[in-house]
């Protein structure tokens, strides 16, 4: 069946299409909210939530417009009403506004590899033990306690790492951010 036929099918209530959705979209889903929270539970918690309300939410849907960007929507929603604290709010600003400049290729944005390539880079322009305790929190999800018992650091030292290291990136986005700004500036006043 084709995305249309699904959507069709899952408004008459058909169980199977919703399977079929499910299957199809979970991956991007669960990709985009690991992009914003670090803990496991959280993250599948907000993908069951965005998957309940695509139920939910199902007779407004419209074949013609497709599901990737109304899950794009749910699931933003959903991480920003979920947790303040594991929140990035620097990377969210980057993303919508990346959204907002070209509000077709939603899913292509999100996902930018572009982007997440300069992210990488500047995790990787860190000094080493930095890197290695930021990677081992926002990637691997361990705790503070965890990861001064994996480096035999104390738990403040990771504190020092991630607060050091969260400062650098917020910075270096910040700066991402601005030059976006003044490109859609330029852009919209010269192009």
């Amino acid at each position: 069946m084709t995305e249309k036929e699904l959507i069709s099918a899952l408004k008459s209530d058909s169980e199977v299409a919703f399977t079929h959705l499910y299957d199809l979209y979970w991956p991007q889903v669960h990709h985009f909210a690991s992009l914003y929270l670090k803990d496991k539970e959280e993250i599948k918690e907000v993908v069951q939530e965005v998957f309940i309300k695509l139920w939910e939410l199902r007779y407004i849907l419209r074949e013609e417009d497709g599901l990737k960007g109304f899950l794009f929507i749910l699931t933003r929603n959903h991480i920003f009403d979920h947790s303040h604290k594991t929140f990035n709010e620097d990377f969210y600003r980057i993303t919508l506004l990346r959204v907002f400049t070209d509000p077709r290729n939603i899913e292509d944005e999100v996902a930018s590899k572009d982007l997440m390539e300069h992210i990488e880079k500047l995790i990787s322009s860190m000094p080493a033990q930095r890197q290695l305790v930021f990677n081992l929190s926002r990637k691997e999800y361990k705790t503070y306690r965890e990861i001064a018992d994996t480096l035999q650091i104390s738990p403040k030292t990771v504190e020092r790492h991630m607060h050091e290291a969260l400062q650098y990136l917020r910075t270096r986005l910040k700066d991402l951010l601005i030059s976006i700004g003044g490109i859609i500036f330029f852009l919209s006043h010269w192009g």
